[in-house]
């Protein structure tokens, strides 16, 4: 007859496989399947711990990935481990100088008062921690007090004992082959650590180093985008005063301020003009692009009426397009409310919209300027009777400096920025901004702006 423990610790067993420790395992007598039944008992237990381990760690993981912020991830870990790691302080810091330094990041302790906190520094050189970095190994101090009996000048062991802190384990900083720091476990017990597996200590640390290398590596990304930013900014301001005094002389050569030109010199003259204007506009579209992305660009919206203001934008491009023979017309469904928006910059999105029509389109055509709006919007359509664009280039369109195989029909200039500004531009007013084509029939490019509510 087979005992009836047996089959309970069979149910356990499958119970645990499953990841459930919540069961009863009676332990009754003491002969060999009793035993079974304790060792089972205490198999749970440290199953279950190790579980909660894993559990832990992997979402300290998730959170990591996630790109939390450093100090979020250690709060998070300092809460989340005490009730499998023995601690009273955890301490975080980093390398600097080229490791000649190593400073305090953060720290979090019981103690009522912190002797180390952020931003407590101390040389590297004849310090015991040299050895934890070199080696990459983990190091256990039971006793911190007599270790400070032994080293009276170790100032942060000072420290650390004034906190009330009597023990400690500390483990070594390692992101992708870099030494980069120390993390340090303090308990006001001694021999808190004496038989502690530093595995999971190893493994908190080894996540917490990746977090810190992306952050760092992240900061560099962001300081060399700023001196881009820089670079650009100054060499685009520098460059637009010399060419606008070039078209600007151009323009007095042409009209005969210098007296008459042949037709020889005339030609060169007018290349000349539109390379300035060709320069111009690429210097300009440099300069908003740059004013966007360093986070410069500022919004001054005001009530406008849109109807007159899409008006005149239609006058300000019928040159271009009477020189191409095109008709610009202009159709509002119902009536056209006034909006909420910076005049300036939405001048930017329309005339760009604009230009590309034009740019693109064959002579003897008609580019629609379209107007509809709804309670809280109104939209904004521009249509061409061009070339359209070919499907597999739609996902080019709003990116900067990105082309498609459409070529202007007059051999006008394209600096591939103009819709990836405009997109921003209406982006930054709450708008969304969309196109469609169909090849050989033409393209609508459309954008929504704010309807200027009564407050406005």
């Amino acid at each position: 007859m087979v005992d009836e423990r047996i089959k309970l610790y069979r149910q356990a067993a499958l119970a645990m496989r499953r990841g459930e420790f919540d069961f009863d395992v009676p332990v009754v007598g003491d002969d060999e399947v009793a035993k079974l039944g304790s060792a089972l008992q205490e198999l749970g237990r440290v199953m279950e711990r190790k579980f909660e381990e894993v559990n832990t760690l992997s979402l300290v993981t998730e959170q990591i990935n996630a790109g939390l912020v450093l100090d979020e991830v250690l709060d998070h870990v300092y809460t989340s481990f005490r009730s499998f790691i023995p601690y009273d302080r955890i301490g975080f810091s980093l390398l600097e100088e080229d490791g000649r330094i190593v400073r305090a990041r953060w720290a979090r302790s019981e103690a009522p008062v912190m002797r180390i906190t952020g931003g407590y520094a101390a040389p590297m050189k004849g310090s015991s921690l040299q050895e934890i970095i070199d080696t990459g190994q983990p190091r256990i101090l039971n006793d911190l007090p007599q270790y400070l009996s032994d080293h009276p000048d170790s100032d942060s062991t000072r420290r650390i004992v004034e906190e009330g802190m009597k023990s400690s384990l500390t483990c070594p900083l390692v992101a992708l082959g870099k030494k980069i720091g120390f993390m340090f476990f303090s308990s006001v017990q001694k021999d808190t650590y004496r038989d502690i597996h530093t595995a999971l200590f190893l493994q908190i640390a080894g996540q917490l180093s990746i977090i810190v290398e992306k952050g760092r590596m992240y900061q560099q990304l962001l300081e060399l985008n700023d001196l881009k930013n820089k670079f650009l900014g100054m060499a685009a301001h520098d460059l637009r005063s010399p060419i606008a005094g070039i078209k600007m002389a151009n323009e007095m050569l042409l009209d005969g301020s210098f007296g008459a030109l042949n037709d020889m010199a005339r030609q060169f003259i007018q290349e000349s003009q539109r390379s300035c204007s060709g320069m111009l506009s690429l210097i300009n579209d440099l300069l908003s692009m740059n004013a966007i992305e360093s986070g410069h660009l500022k919004l001054n919206p005001e009530r406008t009426d849109l109807a007159e203001f899409l008006k005149s934008l239609i006058q300000l491009n019928s040159p271009a397009a009477i020189r191409k023979s095109i008709r610009i017309e202009f159709a509002a469904q119902g009536t056209v409310p006034p909006v909420y928006v910076d005049a300036e910059r939405l001048k930017q999105v329309v005339n760009n919209l604009l230009t590309n029509a034009i740019k693109y389109s064959g002579s003897h055509t008609v580019v629609s300027v379209g107007v509809a709006a709804t309670e809280k919007e109104v939209e904004i359509s521009v249509t061409d009777q061009g070339q359209g664009i070919a499907p597999d280039d739609m996902s080019k369109l709003f990116k900067e400096f990105s082309k498609t195989r459409a070529k202007p029909t007059a051999g006008e200039e394209s600096t591939g920025l103009g819709l990836a500004i405009a997109r921003r531009i209406v982006e930054a007013h709450g708008g969304k901004i969309w196109a469609h084509s169909e090849l050989g029939k033409g393209s609508t490019f459309a954008f929504t702006v704010p309807v200027a509510d009564a407050k406005h």
